[in-house]
């Protein structure tokens, strides 16, 4: 059973959703009433995701999605609506890295990053505002990251495509704020998913010591945010950038 109904009735697109942070948005909103549709590369996730979704007593739709892809996704959103009737709410989750110093970054990777990060955000959010527009009405919600803001050795890529996230979500915000669509971010810092749990034990203990709060955060600590922002509450807020770090970042 759902735990709050304040997002019944309302359709939302989490993309990235089969697992980790995204599972845990996709399942968030589905407890508070929002019809899901999980997109992934892992279509297999991505079914058993919707599984655990359709136990809420919502409905979901798992769809096989490479974000970069402008064309597919234009088609992966009309086929969207065209089953569910509308677009809510835009999590733009789906990320990817490829870590490197940067002179031993290839080009490849650098580029596979910005074509998923950043071009997958610029595309699922272009291919979802023609409907929203129409709608006057719409929630959009990118994941950006700490190294976005602060930077990361080893990441100039991941953390260029984070910052430009971030940039793009103030752009959008100010183009659409008239239309009844907010769009904002979220900067998660070192969650507790399956890429942090694979850093050597003293190299967590060394990291979790730059955290304040001496912890890392929870898929689920990112998934709250992300609901506040789709949620009424946050009707009055757009452009802005929430910050879940335990204050590793100020």
């Amino acid at each position: 059973m759902n735990n709050s109904g304040e997002l019944n009735g309302r359709v939302a697109i989490v993309t990235g959703g089969a697992q980790g942070i995204g599972k845990a948005i996709a399942l968030t909103l589905a407890r508070h009433g929002a019809d899901v549709v999980v997109t992934d590369i892992n279509l297999e996730r991505a079914q058993e995701t919707v599984q655990e979704i359709e136990a809420l007593q919502v409905r979901s739709l798992a769809i096989k999605a490479n974000v970069a892809d402008v064309s597919a996704t234009e088609q992966m959103v009309k086929e969207i609506v065209d089953k569910l009737g509308k677009i809510d709410i835009l999590v733009n989750n789906a990320g990817i890295t490829r870590d490197n110093v940067l002179l031993r970054m290839k080009p490849e990777e650098w580029d596979q990053v910005m074509e998923v990060n950043l071009k997958g955000t610029y595309a699922c959010t272009r291919a979802a505002l023609k409907f929203m527009f129409r709608q006057k009405n719409g929630r959009i919600v990118n994941i950006a990251s700490i190294t976005g803001l602060m930077g990361n050795a080893g990441q100039a890529n991941y953390s260029a495509s984070k910052a430009g996230i971030i940039g793009f979500t103030k752009a959008v915000a100010r183009e659409y704020a008239t239309r009844g669509i907010t769009v904002n971010a979220v900067a998660p810092g070192f969650i507790d998913t399956a890429m942090t749990q694979a850093i050597p034990e003293k190299e967590r203990e060394t990291l979790i010591r730059q955290i304040p709060m001496e912890r890392l955060g929870t898929p689920d600590d990112v998934a709250a945010a992300v609901y506040f922002l789709v949620s009424d509450l946050s009707r009055y807020i757009t452009g802005q950038v929430i910050n879940v770090n335990g204050g590793m970042y100020m």
